[in-house]
């Protein structure tokens, strides 16, 4: 079994509120507003975005687009 040795501290340096307004627009594009979706300023060093709390029926709306993006 192969293991993730990725650490976060060697991840490229993403800016997260860009982070956040690439992934609402293309949210968007798709008909997915999530209400929540926004920068984590708990930790600054880990550079998180907050991705909230959705309705049911639109994390299936997000499962079925991301489905679809894996096919395309």
């Amino acid at each position: 079994m192969a293991t993730n040795t990725t650490d976060w501290r060697n991840a490229p340096d993403t800016d997260p509120h860009q982070a956040v307004e690439t992934l609402r627009a293309a949210l968007n594009r798709a008909g997915i507003v999530l209400p929540s979706l926004g920068a984590d300023f708990a930790n600054p060093d880990l550079k998180l975005v907050e991705l909230g709390r959705v309705r049911a029926d639109v994390a299936v709306r997000l499962a079925r687009a991301l489905e679809q993006g894996a096919r395309e």
